[in-house]
């Protein structure tokens, strides 16, 4: 049985007020890196891992059958393959990003005095049209959260709990990472457009169905933006991420979807 389609929309609403209201989580924008944004990200990444991916496997001969001719039918992994196209789009932007603007500096780097770290600068951000582009991918994404709200590999309320959670989570260390990266331009446009975006991508699947196969196609795309992203975060030398906060994270959300 599906999730009615006002308990969706309250997830919806609920997603857009993680970027709306995000500004105002100032215990998470700390050094070292939060605990909850580790434990967040092990989340996100557990969802992927024990849920998603297993469901897009069950699926590989769906996706074999409807290739099996022309140039792609001698693959074995369409859904993989997907997923690391969704990795891999992320990963460019992310790195068109850092290239505009060199490696983040942790704060209190000058005062400490290490060489060659200047104090960082309060516009050290990247140029308005890279924002742009970065706020769009981030828009497409949000969209894609909210239109699989509607259809999920799994209806019913139990899988809209667990999507709920994890991608909820994940949008909490999504927005904290944009708005670093970002600054008061992000505060001042990009909270609004990745919020309405998550909106949009809702209203969408609330008036369009598309084919089984596409959706599958869209969880792998998802499935691989999902654990760059969380990756991004919390590798990086100079977020001080924690790790035993992203391990309890995953292990404890990977124990209760395998509980359940």
């Amino acid at each position: 049985m599906s999730a009615p389609a006002a308990v969706t929309a309250l997830v919806a609403l609920a997603f857009a007020a993680v970027h709306v209201f995000g500004w105002r989580m100032r215990f998470l924008s700390v050094e070292p890196r939060s605990r909850w944004l580790s434990a967040a990200g092990g989340v996100a990444v557990a969802y992927v891992f024990v849920h998603l991916l297993p469901e897009l496997a069950a699926h590989q001969d769906e996706f074999r059958e409807a290739v099996r001719t022309g140039p792609f039918a001698a693959l074995e992994a369409h859904v993989y393959l997907i997923a690391l196209l969704g990795l891999t789009m992320f990963y460019g932007l992310e790195r068109m990003v850092k290239e505009t603007v060199g490696p983040r500096r942790r704060p209190g780097d000058a005062a400490a005095g290490r060489p060659g770290r200047p104090p960082p600068a309060e516009n050290e951000h990247p140029a308005p049209g890279v924002f742009w582009l970065h706020i769009a991918s981030y828009g497409v994404y949000n969209a894609l959260v909210g239109y699989l709200l509607l259809h999920r590999e799994q209806p019913g309320l139990r899988s809209l709990l667990f999507y709920a959670v994890a991608m909820g989570l994940h949008f909490v260390v999504n927005d904290r990472g944009l708005e670093a990266e970002h600054g008061a331009l992000y505060r001042r446009y990009g909270r609004w457009v990745v919020a309405g975006a998550t909106l949009l991508g809702w209203a969408l699947g609330a008036v369009t169905e598309i084919h089984r196969l596409l959706i599958g196609a869209l969880f792998a795309f998802l499935a691989g933006g999902v654990v760059l992203n969380v990756l991004k975060e919390e590798l990086p030398q100079e977020r001080q991420s924690r790790f035993w906060a992203f391990a309890a994270g995953a292990a404890g959300y990977a124990a209760l979807l395998l509980a359940v």
